[in-house]
C-alpha cells in the first residue's frame, strides 16, 4: 500500500525520488518523505498530505546527496502526522518501510528498558532502534541488518540506509513486493517496477524471504534461509509503466473509456474469433476430476467471483464457493486433492489474497490466478495465471480491471463447459459470439455517459443510495454500491432484489435512491415486482434496462437509462458501465479526489 523508493545513483537523489514516489500516488497515501545520505550524514524532510507539500519544503530546505531512500504512507500504525511519516531515524539508521510488524509491541518493550525512546506511533519505528541497537552491540551494518530481519514478524517490505554508508542499500521482503532496479552503476530500489521507470528498464523482483545488500555496482541477494541466491534481471515496457490520461481529466475516465481498447485486447488472448472457440490450451488448463471450485478475492475482485459463481454453475455443473479472502485465510476450511482454487486480484499483491493462496498451495489439486500484473506474487506462486490484459490501471476504484477480470473468468467458464461436454457445439458458439460483441456493446453503452452524468449529478445530493439486481446481476449491484461509496463517499448498499422485503425496504422513503439493475431477461417480471415495492413507498426509482425492458415498465419511473440490449449470461458485462459512471460523475459532482479517494490504497498490501 505504502510507496518504497531507493536510489544510489550518479545523479541528486531528491528529485529521482520525489518523481518516483509521484508513480506510486495511485496506491494512495497520507504523508510522505525523503532521507538523504551526503558526507556520511543523513538528513531528511517529511510532510503531511500530498507530495506537492513536500515538494514545496524541499524547494526552500533542499537535500543534498546522490544516495537517498523514499516513501508515501498509508496509516495503519498511528495517525497521519509528520511524526509517524516515514522515513524513520535511530542513531545511524534509516528506513521506509511498507506492511505490518506483529510483534512490535514485544520489540518496542524490550527496546524501552534497553533506553531507546520513540518518537513515533508506528510499528516501523521499531526495525530502525533494533538494528541501531545491534549495530551498538558491535554489529557490522550487514550484520545487524539480518538480525534485525531474523526478530520481525509479520508482512513487510523495506529500505535501509546507513549513516557513513553513501554506496548501500538493505532491502528485504516478507509478504509485501519489492524490486530492485539495475542502472549504469546506479542501482534503485522500489516497492513497484512503475516507481523505478524513468531510471531503468531492468528489474529484478526479490522472492518471499529474500534480502538482498545493493550498492552502486553490486547485488547480492539472500534467500529465507540465508543463502547466497540468484534471481534473474526481467526487462519491463516502459510505455505500459508511464500510463498518462490521454486527455482525460482523471485516470479513472480514461479507465472507463478504455474499457471497448481493453476487453478487445482480452478477446484476442483468449478467443479463437474464427472458429468461435475458446483457446487455453497453452495454459495446460484441465477440470477433469474437480469436483468443487473455490473462488477467493477482496473487494471488486470478490464481486467478479459472485457473478462468475453464477456462470460457471449454469455452463458447468461445478459448484463453486466464493470466499472474501480476509475471513477465508482464519477460516481454514476443508480442502480436498479435488479443489481447484482460483485467485482473483489485480495488483496480484493483495495480501489477504496471497495468505489464503499459500494455505491452499499443499492442499487443492491446482492454483489458478486472473491477475493484471503477470511478474506479481500471486501470479509466480500460482500453478497456472491468467492476466487479464487490462494495462496498468491508475485509478484506486477498479473499472477496466473488474471487465477483464469478468470477461477472463466468462472463458473458463465457456472451457469448462466444452470439456464438461454440458455445451452444445451451437451453445459454445452463441457464448463465445457473446463475449465477442462485448467491446462494441460497451461502446455504445459508453455513449449515454452525458445522460447518465445528469442523472449522478442528482444522486450526488443524496446521503443514502440501495442498488439492486437479481442473479448475476446481484453482484453488479454489489460492485455498484460499492463504486458510489469508494469515490463519492455517499453511503450506499447493494441488495438482491428479492431480499429487500426481508428487511432493507424499512429504509424506503423519498429520500432513498433505488438503483435497479434489471435487463429483460427471465428474472425480470420477478426484479420489477420488487422495483413496484419500492416505488409504492416513493422511494425514487433509476432503473438500469434495455429497449425492451423500458416499453415493458412504461412511465412508472421518472429516470431510466436505456441500455443497448443483449440476450446473454454475459450481460453484467455491459451493465457495470452505468454503474461505474454514475459513481464517476456523482463525484465529480461533489468535488472528491477521484483517483485517489480518502482512506483508500489502490494495491493493499497489509491485513
Amino acid at each position: 500500500m505504502c510507496g518504497i523508493v531507493g536510489v544510489l545513483s550518479q545523479h541528486q537523489a531528491a528529485p529521482l525520488l520525489v518523481d518516483a514516489l509521484k508513480k506510486l500516488e495511485y496506491r494512495g497515501y497520507d504523508s510522505a518523505g525523503i532521507a538523504i545520505i551526503n558526507n556520511g550524514t543523513i538528513k531528511s524532510k517529511r510532510a503531511l498530505g500530498k507530495l506537492i507539500e513536500l515538494n514545496d519544503i524541499l524547494v526552500y530546505e533542499p537535500l543534498i546527496g546522490k544516495s537517498g531512500i523514499g516513501h508515501t504512507r498509508w496509516a495503519t500504525h498511528g495517525a497521519p502526522s509528520v511524526k509517524n511519516a516515514h522515513p524513520h531515524s535511530t542513531g545511524k539508521v534509516s528506513v521506509v518501510h511498507n506492511g505490518i510488524i506483529e510483534n512490535y509491541k514485544e520489540l518496542k518493550a524490550e527496546l524501552c528498558n534497553l533506553g531507546y525512546k520513540f518518537k513515533s506511533e508506528t510499528d516501523t519505528e521499531t526495525i530502525v532502534a533494533l538494528c541501531s541497537h545491534y549495530l551498538e552491540t558491535g554489529c557490522s551494518k550487514k550484520e545487524a541488518a539480518v538480525k534485525t530481519i531474523s526478530q520481525l514478524k509479520g508482512a513487510f517490505a523495506f529500505c535501509l540506509l546507513f549513516e557513513g554508508e553513501e554506496d548501500l542499500l538493505i532491502a528485504a521482503r516478507k509478504g509485501s513486493p519489492l524490486v530492485i532496479g539495475h542502472g549504469d552503476k546506479e542501482m534503485f530500489v522500489g516497492s513497484d517496477a512503475i516507481a523505478l521507470s524513468a531510471m531503468t528498464n531492468k528489474i529484478t523482483y526479490l522472492e518471499e524471504g529474500d534480502y538482498a545488500f545493493i550498492t552502486r555496482n553490486s547485488i547480492e541477494i539472500f534467500n529465507a534461509n540465508n543463502i547466497t541466491t540468484q534471481r534473474k534481471i526481467e526487462k519491463i515496457d516502459l510505455e505500459t509503466t508511464n500510463p498518462g490520461k490521454a486527455g482525460h481529466k482523471h485516470f479513472m475516465s480514461k479507465e472507463i473509456a478504455e474499457q471497448p481498447t481493453v476487453l478487445r485486447n482480452t478477446i484476442s488472448h483468449y478467443l479463437n474469433q474464427a472458429e468461435n472457440t475458446v483457446n487455453l490450451k497453452e495454459k495446460n488448463v484441465s477440470f477433469e476430476d474437480v469436483d468443487r471450485i473455490i473462488m477467493i478475492a477482496c473487494g471488486t475482485a470478490f464481486y467478479a467471483c459472485q457473478v462468475a459463481k453464477y456462470w460457471m454453475e449454469k455452463i458447468s455443473n461445478i459448484p463453486v464457493e466464493i470466499d472474501i479472502a480476509s475471513e477465508f485465510r482464519y477460516r481454514e476450511p476443508p480442502i480436498s486433492n479435488k479443489t481447484l482454487a482460483i485467485f482473483v486480484s489485480q495488483s496480484g499483491e493483495t495480501a489477504d489474497t496471497l495468505a489464503a493462496l499459500r494455505y491452499c498451495k499443499e492442499k487443492a489439486k491446482r492454483i489458478l490466478s486472473i491477475v493484471n500484473v503477470p511478474t506479481s506474487s500471486i501470479s509466480r506462486e500460482s500453478d497456472i495465471s491468467f492476466p487479464i490484459m487490462a494495462g496498468t490501471e491508475i485509478g484506486v476504484a477498479s473499472t477496466k480491471a473488474f471487465t477483464s477480470q469478468l470477461l477472463t473468468l466468462a472463458t473458463l467458464c465457456i472451457s469448462a463447459g466444452m470439456e464438461k461436454n454440458l455445451l452444445k457445439k451451437e451453445e459454445q458458439v452463441k457464448l463465445v459470439q457473446d463475449l465477442i460483441k462485448l467491446p462494441n456493446l460497451i461502446t455504445t453503452a459508453l455513449l449515454l455517459e452525458s445522460e447518465i452524468s445528469k442523472i449522478a449529478k442528482k444522486i450526488s445530493f443524496y446521503t443514502d443510495v440501495l442498488f439492486m439486481g437479481r442473479g448475476a446481476l446481484y453482484p453488479i449491484a454489489l460492485e455498484g454500491a460499492l463504486k458510489l461509496k469508494e469515490i463519492s463517499y455517499i453511503h450506499a448498499e447493494g441488495y438482491a432484489s428479492g431480499e429487500l422485503k426481508h428487511g432493507p425496504i424499512a429504509l424506503i422513503d423519498e429520500n432513498i435512491p433505488v438503483i435497479v439493475f434489471a435487463p429483460f431477461d427471465a428474472l425480470f417480471d420477478k426484479t420489477i415486482s420488487n422495483m413496484q415495492e419500492v416505488l409504492a413507498r416513493n422511494g425514487q426509482v433509476i432503473l438500469i434496462t434495455d429497449a425492451k425492458g423500458s416499453r415493458s415498465v412504461g412511465q412508472d419511473v421518472k429516470d431510466k437509462i436505456i441500455m443497448p440490449s443483449f440476450d446473454s449470461i454475459f450481460a453484467p458485462i455491459i451493465y457495470a458501465i452505468p454503474a461505474q459512471l454514475l459513481a464517476y460523475h456523482a463525484a465529480i459532482a461533489k468535488g472528491t479526489d477521484v483517483d485517489q479517494p480518502r482512506n483508500l490504497a489502490k494495491s493493499v498490501t497489509v491485513e
